[in-house]
């Protein structure tokens, strides 16, 4: 017999079932602790709708059915209108301020390159023409998810100059790790 069972008057067993109140009451650091996690809750919950108002975070898009051949070639027809140019062949275009921009998202590039004015507002419609694609605009951070048959209207006022990615945060196949494009803005 080791000590343990000599100086324990009952020995108990693993297999006995606990004593039918085996919880005790919450104690005052639970409750302390409980009430905090629920303020916090609240606060950041209500935070959620406040920072809706004032937060100027709202993404401006509006979203369509469209048929892909529709939209390709609406596209096409907005490449050729507005080229200036190509890189690595894809056309770089430059439209007017205030005109509707097309943005084609295809297994792996984004097409055209788009040369914008800056402090001018303009409509950028988004569609892909064969499998979902993710469309992020860096530094911005835009993100959209962008999928076939649909027309994504993105209101877009490009207020600094430079160059800006476009990446594509959706796997959309063996070459995603390449789709990417560009915005330039310009005076």
């Amino acid at each position: 017999m080791t000590d343990t069972q000599e100086h324990d008057p009952a020995p108990r067993s693993t297999l006995l079932p606990p004593p039918k109140r085996w919880w005790g009451g919450i104690g005052p650091d639970e409750r302390r602790w409980l009430s905090i996690a629920f303020v916090w809750c609240l606060i950041l919950f209500s935070g959620m709708y406040i920072w809706m108002g004032i937060g100027d975070q709202q993404t401006p898009i509006e979203s369509y059915r469209i048929d892909r051949d529709t939209f390709q070639a609406e596209a096409e027809e907005f490449m050729a209108a507005y080229a200036v140019g190509e890189e690595d062949g894809i056309p770089v275009v430059a439209p007017p301020p205030g005109e509707d921009v097309y943005l084609q998202a295809s297994q792996f590039q984004f097409r055209p390159i788009l040369e914008l004015q800056r402090g001018h507002t303009y409509r950028l419609l988004v569609s892909s023409t064969d499998v979902q694609h993710g469309l992020s605009l860096q530094p911005v951070n835009l993100n959209f998810q962008v999928l076939p048959g649909y027309l994504y209207v993105i209101r877009l006022t490009p207020d600094e100059l430079g160059e800006f990615s476009l990446v594509c945060n959706e796997y959309c196949g063996l070459g995603h790790h390449v789709m990417t494009g560009k915005i330039a803005v310009v005076d």
